[in-house]
């Protein structure tokens, strides 16, 4: 691990010095083991901060819906394990973004895919600019 790899803006050493310094209280946890912490907000400013330590790669879309509302001031309300959700039955859990990965999707017919498409139906005609 190199120097800028520890002392990076990503790094343990400088998120345990941030959250030291605004005097960081942990508010809570998703179910994806992402911790939510809120400090005393900057000069100047009335809000307090919020922030998020992800458990694993720091990635913004494996934040969930009301806590992306809670951490952009959008609500108040902590959001609980024990609190009724919003979210319906239908709902799919989330996934992360495959593209560029071999598990993206690819339609048929798609050259990495090793298909080929279908045969033109003939429905189709091109158009040709008038003389």
């Amino acid at each position: 691990m190199g120097l800028l790899s520890f002392l990076g803006t990503l790094s343990p050493a400088h998120i345990s010095v941030f959250t030291w310094s605004y005097g960081g209280k942990i508010v809570g946890k998703d179910d994806s083991g992402n911790k939510y912490y809120c400090g005393k907000p900057r000069a100047g400013y009335k809000r307090e901060r919020r922030w998020v330590i992800y458990k694993a790669k720091p990635d913004a879309s494996h934040v969930p819906a009301e806590w992306h509302g809670w951490l952009h001031h959008q609500t108040d309300e902590v959001p609980s394990a024990g609190a009724e959700s919003f979210r319906r039955p239908w709902q799919k859990p989330h996934q992360p973004n495959l593209t560029g990965t071999n598990m993206a999707y690819r339609p048929p017919g798609h050259i990495l895919s090793g298909g080929e498409r279908d045969k033109a139906t003939g429905d189709y005609t091109a158009w040709t600019p008038p003389k």
